[in-house]
Formats: structure tokens, sequence, C-alpha cells
């Protein structure tokens, strides 16, 4: 096995569409586990992931997928599981069909299309409903099915497109638990977000683009230790603003706060997250205050960008 066999590498890679940049000079060589790749619309999250399946190709540089060419597309097909952003049913088409239908253009027997539909439905935890129809599904549904069919073949390589969107929190839980337990096994995931607090929990590796050029990368840990000067957002809603506010600055778990025009919101900056967001709950209980929702801010990382961007991290 040679070294890019174990890795999905760009190098030096563009694409452009016509005048326009999607991203320039990429340079990546990605190992087992989650990466993520974040930033706001137009960064090239999703030109990165469309290269990477070989949907488009590259206007320069070369681009290797555990030492497959995207120039070699049934070989590329087996080893990729893609789960785009978006989603299209065919009409009356049940989830299993669905995830079954796939497993045949692969080119696996119909038995054993069955028994891997069953077991990719059953993992991602549908199992109840796979033969409803997928078009009725609700949101979160539809994004377990398209996971399955992504997950049913066994590929070693798993593309997300914003795989969190539309999942309540107790699904997205679940969603990053499952992402971890393919990690474990040994997958490459590359996943894209642009929320900040999921992909600090998830992740083993962040890649942050803005504008189609990769602004910074490395393991959480580095990054966040990048970015320890600039104070993370949070938007807590509770009964008792103000008191909460007081007991958080005794704690010294923010370095400013605020409260919302309602009366019931509390905007904070912290420089700690994890110890932030461990102690909250228990600051609450200790003085009777009721939470009702706790969500980071910075969603877009537009202010993380400015910050890296002002501190050299751009490209040039």
């Amino acid at each position: 096995m040679s070294a890019t066999d174990d890795r999905i590498v760009f190098d030096d890679v563009s694409k452009f569409y016509g005048e326009i940049l999607g991203v320039n000079r990429v340079t990546l060589h990605v190992t087992p586990g989650i990466t993520s790749l974040v930033g706001p619309n137009g960064s090239g999250k999703t030109t990165i992931m469309n290269l990477m399946t070989g949907l488009l190709r590259a206007s320069r540089g070369r681009i290797s997928v555990l030492g497959v060419s995207p120039d070699e597309p049934e070989a590329l097909f087996r080893l990729i599981g893609y789960c785009a952003q978006f989603d299209s049913f065919p009409p009356g088409m049940t989830g299993f069909e669905f995830v079954a239908s796939f497993l045949g253009m692969y080119g696996f027997a119909r038995r054993d299309a069955v028994r891997l539909a069953e077991v990719a439905i059953e993992r991602v935890g549908l199992t109840e409903a796979m033969h409803r129809k997928a078009a009725g599904y609700s949101k979160g549904m539809r994004q377990r099915i398209r996971l399955a069919q992504s997950i049913a073949h066994r590929p070693r390589v798993l593309i997300l497109d914003e795989p969190l969107n539309g999942l309540d929190p107790i699904a997205r839980s679940e969603a990053i638990a499952l992402f971890r337990s393919f990690a474990a096994e040994g997958l490459h995931l590359i996943i894209s977000s642009h929320i900040l607090h999921e992909v600090d929990m998830m992740s083993d590796r962040v890649v942050l683009l803005n504008n189609g050029y990769v602004v910074a990368e490395g393991g959480v840990r580095g990054m966040r230790d990048e970015m320890s000067e600039h104070p993370m957002q949070v938007l807590v809603r509770c009964d008792q603003p103000a008191s909460l506010a007081a007991r958080l600055f005794e704690k010294g778990l923010v370095v400013e706060a605020g409260t919302h025009d309602d009366g019931r919101g509390l905007l904070i900056q912290t420089k700690d997250a994890d110890r932030f967001f461990s102690a909250i709950g228990e600051v609450a209980v200790a003085a009777g205050i009721q939470l009702e929702s706790i969500a980071p801010v910075d969603d877009d990382l537009t202010a993380v960008y400015q910050y890296l961007i002002g501190s050299g991290g751009g490209a040039s």
C-alpha cells in the first residue's frame, strides 16, 4: 500500500466556474477520522466535496481518494458514500426502496441489497418507518434515510454536506455519536458545517474556508488555541437573566453579558466554551433558575474568520 492509499489528497487544486473562483490552490491530506469543512455560504465547502466525488473536474491540480482518481468513476463510486445537502425522492417510493434501489445501482444482487438496506436503515434508527413513503418523512427522517443510503454499500469514505441541518437537539446528538462510531471503524468522514460548537464536539480535524481559500487547518485543540483570544458568543434564554449573569460572572465563566430586549434572553461572551457549557446547568440549578435554551450565536463563523484573517491567517 502506498502512502496515499489511506488518504484523500488535494495537491494545489483550483476550480473556476468561468471567471468565478470556486476554490484556489487547495492542498490537503485527509487521514481517517472526522474532518470538518467549515465556512459561510460560498466559501468552497461544497465545491471541495463535489471535486472529491468526481461530480466536478478540477481546473488545475491533482486529487486522489485513497489512491483512486476521480477520473475512475466506477472505482470511486464503490469507495465513496455521499449525502448531499438537498434531497428529492421519487413519488411513491418508500425509505427502504430508496436505499435498496441505490444498492442495485452498485451491482448488488437483490437478496444482498435487501439485507444491506435493512442493516443501514436500522443503524440510523428508521426501521419502524422504512416501509412508509419517503416523501412524507419529516426533515430529520429524510436526513437519516439519505444517510442510510450513503452507508448501505459500506464505503470507506463518507462525504456529508450539512448533515445536521433540520435535526432537533436529541437527533443531532445521536447523529454525532453515529459519526464518531463510523470514525472509530476507520472510515474517512468529510463533513461540512457552519456551526462551530458542533464541529468542535465531533471533529478530529478542522479546515476553515473563506472565499475559496483554506484560511486555517489542523486539530480541534490547535484550532481553538489559535482562536483563544476570540470570545465565543452564546444566547441563553431563562426566567432570571440578570441573576444568571451575576452568577456566571462570579464563577468567572463569562467576560461580557447583556440582556435581550424581550427580558428573557442573555447574550454572553466566554473564552472557555467547554467550561461554560459544562457548568451553566449546575449554576442555574443551584440558583433556582429555569433554562429554556442555550445556543451559540457565532453560527456562521464570520467573526472567527475576521479574527483569523486579521491575525495573518488569510490567503494572499
